[in-house]
Formats: C-alpha cells, sequence, structure tokens
C-alpha cells in the first residue's frame, strides 16, 4: 500500500483518503482565522462603541455631522464608525504675552507697546479662560484660543496706548487691566466661538532699554520723595491748623468781649450825655457853668480855683479841699499873692 502510494505521488496522482485529509486541514485553518477576525472585529466596535468623560472634561458627540454636547462625566456610548467624540477640557486655562512660559524671556515682538505720550513700555500679561460652550467651541473655529490670543494683543494694544507712560508702569494698572478685561469680553461676545475670559492680569512693565529703565527709576525715586515730602506738609499743615483755629477764636472771643464792652460803654456815656442834656434844658447857665468846672478839673486836676462874689466875699473854692487848709492862713495867702488871686478870679 505504501508503496503504490509513493508510486501515484511519482506519477503524480494521489488517493482518495489522502485527497479527504488535506481539504479537512484547510477548512479547520479557515474556521479559525474567520473566528480571530470576528472576535477581533467584535473587540474593535467593543472599545470603540464606549467612551469616558473625566469630571474635567465636556464631549461633543457628533452623529453624521450633527454636534450633540455631553456634559456629564462617567462613562457613555456610540455607535462605532458612526458616531465621533471631541472632548474639551473645561479647566481654567492659561497663556502668556509678551514672554516665555518655559524660558522667561520677553518677546519684544507682542511686549514691545506705545502710550499715549508717545513713549515705548515693555508690558507682560496672563489670560486665563476656560471653554464654555464645548459645541462652539469645536465648531466654530478651527482655533479658539489663537483667536483669543489675537483679540487679547489688538485689546491691550488699544488700552496701552490711550494711557501715558506713569500710569502703565505705576498707578494705573489696575485700572488697565480692567478696561483691557472689558473690551476682550465684548469682542468674544461678539465672535461667540465658546471660549470665556476669565481674567487678565500685568505681569510686569518696565522701560526698553536699561537707560531708560534707569531713568523711570530716578522719576519714581523723585514721585517718592515728592509724596514724603507732601505727607510732612500736610502732618505739620495738621499740626498748625488747630493752633492757629484757636489763637484765631481767642482773638475773636477777645474782640466780641471788647465790642460788647465798648458797646455797653457808649451806651452808657448816652444816657449820662441825655441824664446831662435833661438838666442843662433844665437851668442851662449852671449845668454850663459845672460842665466848665469839671472839665477844667480833668484837664488841670492840680489847678486851684477861687470863685469870689461881687462884694469881695470868698463864695466857692473848687475844686474843694479838706478845711483844714483853708484857715487863719486863707486870707493871707490870698493878701500874699494878689496877682495870683486875680489870675485865678479872671479864670473864673
Amino acid at each position: 500500500m505504501f508503496k503504490e502510494s509513493f508510486r501515484n505521488k511519482m506519477n503524480g496522482f494521489q488517493t482518495m483518503d489522502e485527497g479527504g485529509s488535506g481539504k479537512s486541514g484547510k477548512g479547520f485553518v479557515k474556521k479559525a482565522a474567520g473566528i480571530v477576525l470576528g472576535i477581533a472585529v467584535i473587540a474593535l466596535l467593543a472599545l470603540n462603541s464606549a467612551y469616558q468623560i473625566r469630571e474635567q472634561e465636556e464631549a461633543v458627540l457628533i452623529t453624521l455631522g450633527r454636534a450633540q454636547a455631553v456634559t456629564e462625566p462617567g462613562l457613555h456610548f456610540k455607535i462605532p464608525f458612526i458616531q465621533q467624540v471631541r472632548k474639551v477640557n473645561t479647566t481654567i486655562q492659561g497663556f502668556s504675552i509678551g514672554y516665555s512660559e518655559a524660558s522667561n524671556e520677553s518677546q519684544e515682538a507682542e511686549s514691545l507697546m506705545i502710550t499715549s505720550d508717545y513713549n515705548f513700555v515693555n508690558v507682560d500679561f496672563f489670560v486665563e479662560y476656560r471653554f464654555s460652550d464645548p459645541v462652539k467651541a469645536v465648531f466654530a473655529s478651527r482655533d479658539p484660543v489663537g483667536i483669543l490670543g489675537n483679540i487679547s494683543q489688538s485689546c491691550i494694544r488699544t488700552v496701552i496706548g490711550s494711557y501715558p507712560v506713569d500710569e502703565v508702569l505705576t498707578t494705573g494698572k489696575n485700572e488697565i487691566q480692567s478696561a483691557i478685561k472689558e473690551m476682550i469680553i465684548e469682542r468674544l461676545e461678539e465672535q461667540d466661538i465658546g471660549v470665556q475670559l476669565v481674567n487678565i492680569t500685568i505681569q510686569d512693565s518696565e522701560p526698553p532699554t536699561a537707560e531708560v529703565m534707569e531713568a523711570f527709576k530716578a522719576v519714581e525715586t523723585a514721585k517718592q520723595g515728592k509724596e514724603t515730602a507732601l505727607n510732612n506738609a500736610n502732618k505739620y499743615r495738621n499740626e498748625q491748623i488747630p493752633q492757629a483755629q484757636a489763637k484765631a477764636d481767642g482773638i475773636i472771643k477777645e474782640a466780641e468781649a471788647r465790642k460788647t464792652e465798648r458797646i455797653n460803654e457808649a451806651t452808657a456815656q448816652v444816657a449820662r450825655f441825655n441824664a446831662m442834656y435833661a438838666e442843662y434844658v433844665k437851668n442851662p447857665a449852671v449845668t454850663k457853668q459845672r460842665m466848665f468846672y469839671e472839665t477844667m478839673e480833668e484837664v488841670l486836676p492840680g489847678l486851684k480855683v477861687i470863685i469870689e462874689s461881687p462884694n469881695g466875699d470868698m463864695q466857692t473854692i473848687y475844686p474843694v479841699e479838706p478845711f483844714s487848709v483853708f484857715g487863719t492862713d486863707a486870707s493871707q495867702e490870698i493878701s500874699e499873692s494878689p496877682s495870683q488871686t486875680e489870675a485865678d478870679s479872671n479864670i473864673g
């Protein structure tokens, strides 16, 4: 049998038994290959039909070109090869303008700007953003972050160009940041690309060259000296004004007291004059004579006035002196000085 089979093989023939065994071997191989292929296809479909969304992500499910947002985190399923999924990171992200985050080196093409008073200045910014609408972030534009960067640079240059260099470098940073943020938000609302601006901050602002930087530092030192001088002056003013005010109040009160005193004195003098006038009206001659004597007493307090009656007798001595002065010696004094008596009589 073996020799016959060998002879048939040499002549190019096979026996019936050998042909049947060869066909059965090939069929088994095909079946095995089909099973492996089916398992691979099923595994591929299974892997391609499930996707997972993390807490910080949102997905866009695309079904034959139609987009739908999927915001719930967890495991989701899709139709393989018909539906596609594109994930969007919804956390707060950021990028720099004017410097490189990796090397922290300045990029003058972005940072160099001109102010309203025609001075150059280097200003660095950091922009923080997040995707607010995943569908618009995927389909509204090809590069939403790039658009945000271009809008930010445009708004930054517009606002910086409306401020003088002193405010850009020192006191106006907060106001500049607020103005830039409002302008960027308005532009993003117009573009509607699914990106939301969270914040924009000035990281650094300085003159473009070392010489100019030194000059600005000198100016800043002078401003600080000015503020110190103003503070000292205000302190001195606050110390002196209360003292001066107190002194002025004292002068005013003293003047008011003097005013009241003078008014009362004048009122008394007016009352006295009115009383004298009333007496004068009653007896003008006597009042006039008495006023004359009183005035003479005030003008010449040491003068002795002797009034003699027509018959030669002494009637009145003015001002009145103690009676001890006028005794027996009175006639002698008068006789011894007739010229004085005559002069006094003439004055009377």
